[in-house]
């Protein structure tokens, strides 16, 4: 048999609230309440309960037979735990069901294995510990932030004990290879990868509810053919995609709710595949080569690479500035600093500073809830000139002289005015060249 794999991630960010540079040093509360509460709530009722719900009933319809995996954030469960614990809820009844597998991540959502392996391993630690926690089960199976991954970030997640990763079936590193096998880590061939059918996953998570796109409407009866047509010598298919695309990307009136309550009997009835979970499929497959990534890589837009956090100046500057602030973070240890630095961590305050229009820059645009990515840009370093405050008064017990906060605003400002007119001339010339 064939197995077909379901993997969906769970991620809500935490929203900062507009901090405006008089607040530094003023005032140290840093989260949008009201927001995070109503969104939070609102995804809880719209996606997180009713497909929840479906799960359950289709696994316990199937006997055994359907199963499915999960990556749920530490912000992600900071925030059921505040604002919807019904979620938590939903999610321990499929734990007690056996047919489903929780994987590790880091807690932050966070770029921290590009910069700070000590910082990375603490954060999978501690995710792994409230999984565990919270649904009875210790992951033995990775997913970094947003499917992140090359070779040393695989050695790393080895070293830790995992045996598997999942990343991305990137066209430019797989070339004419099929993302339908598993492979392993090129440094150390004990770690599993399982590599994402982006094509059949983006039809779901995208492509669903588009009535211009030539295969709409999809059905499972399309799914199953497609799968059916596959290479006979192909082993596994992994479709990875958000959870969120259930009744938010993906609205209820879509149908997409009435596609997942039918999808397991399909395939399990008309289909040559049965459902596993990561783990399953790392235990059961041998790696047909290696998978040779020495260059970062992602399951985001176009180029499948880092360019939607890391792709500007801006993000660079606001990701060197946070992270040289660990070593003060770890010599105060404060609770409520440990708790700021472990938001603003989320890869998410990053994506809000993407200046990428090309390509993606409507679906940057749909995430973001800031005008642009210069307002994400000064807001989130005002709310990191105040922590660096707060660092610095706890560790050294000395006041940060204002005239330094006025210099900084001034050479933030001019960043900010360079970046534009960069900015301004990439747009005029793309319009030429139209």
């Amino acid at each position: 048999m064939k197995a077909l794999c379901l993997y969906f991630q769970v991620h809500q960010p935490l929203r900062l609230r507009r901090y405006r540079f008089f607040d530094i040093g003023n005032d140290h509360y840093y989260y949008d309440d009201y927001t995070n509460e109503s969104i939070m709530r609102n995804i809880a009722d719209e996606c997180y309960l009713p497909a929840n719900k479906i799960m359950l009933e289709m696994i316990k319809k199937q006997k055994g037979k359907f199963k499915i995996s999960f990556s749920i954030t530490g912000i992600a469960l900071d925030q059921f735990e505040q604002y919807a614990p019904d979620v938590i809820a939903s999610f321990q009844e499929l734990a007690k069901t056996g047919s489903v597998e929780f994987l590790a991540e880091t807690y932050s959502h966070s770029l921290a294995a590009l910069t700070n392996q000590d910082e990375f391993v603490e954060q999978v630690k501690s995710h792994s510990d409230r999984i565990e926690n919270l649904f009875g089960m210790r992951p033995t199976v990775f997913r970094n932030t947003e499917l992140i991954y090359s070779d040393e970030i695989g050695e790393m997640v080895a070293k830790m004990g995992y045996k598997a990763i999942l990343t991305e079936g990137a066209k430019h590193i797989l070339g004419w290879k099929s993302p339908n096998y598993l492979y392993c880590n090129a440094i150390n061939p004990k770690l599993k990868i399982l590599m994402r059918n982006y094509k059949l996953s983006d039809d779901i998570s995208f492509r669903f509810s588009s009535e211009g796109w030539k295969e709409w409407p999809l059905t499972t009866g399309k799914l199953v053919g497609w799968l059916n047509d596959m290479d006979p010598k192909e082993d596994l298919v992994n479709i990875f995609m958000d959870y969120e695309t259930f009744g938010e990307h993906q609205k209820k009136e879509s149908g997409i709710f009435e596609f997942l309550a039918h999808l397991p009997a399909d395939v399990i009835s008309k289909s040559k595949f049965e459902f596993a979970t990561p783990a399953e499929l790392a235990e059961n497959y041998q790696p047909i080569a290696q998978a040779h990534v020495p260059n970062v890589i992602s399951w985001a837009d176009e180029e499948r690479d880092l360019s939607a956090w890391l792709g500007n100046k801006l993000q660079n500057e606001a990701f060197s500035k946070l992270y040289a602030l660990r070593d003060d973070v770890l010599a105060v240890n404060d609770d409520r600093i440990n708790k700021d630095w472990k938001f603003l961590q989320a890869s998410d305050h990053f994506y809000y500073m993407c200046t990428k229009f090309f390509s993606d820059g409507d679906v940057h645009s749909y995430f973001n809830p800031y005008s642009s990515p210069y307002d994400a840009f000064i807001n989130y370093m005002n709310v990191l000139s105040d922590f660096q405050i707060r660092l610095k008064e706890l560790k050294d017990g000395i006041a940060v002289n204002p005239e330094e906060l006025k210099s900084q605003l001034v050479e933030k400002e001019k960043l900010i005015s360079k970046y534009e007119r960069e900015l301004k001339d990439l747009k005029n010339q793309f319009s030429q060249a139209e």
